[in-house]
């Protein structure tokens, strides 16, 4: 298990889907260098998946996002959701 202090919480945006979890990127680390690095999947726990209009799908412990369906992906904090 990861402690606070080993991941980041972040939004992930695909074609299809919006994930909201934590990676395993220290804080004040360069997240594209993680995206560069990585496999083929990035690993996200404590994922909440929802689609694209923003309806919740499913929360899971973990989840494999395939690096190549990410069209955005940003820290939470950094991040602040615009309601129509």
């Amino acid at each position: 298990m990861l402690s606070d202090e080993e991941k980041t919480r972040v939004i992930i945006l695909t074609t299809h889907y919006r994930i909201r979890g934590d990676i395993a990127l220290l804080p004040d680390s360069r997240m594209t260098d993680y995206i560069v690095n990585s496999n083929d999947f990035i690993a996200v726990i404590n994922a909440e998946v929802m689609d694209s209009q923003g309806m919740p799908i499913l929360t899971t412990t973990f989840l494999n996002v395939h690096k190549q369906r990410i069209e955005a992906i940003m820290p939470a904090d950094l991040a602040t959701m615009v309601v129509k």
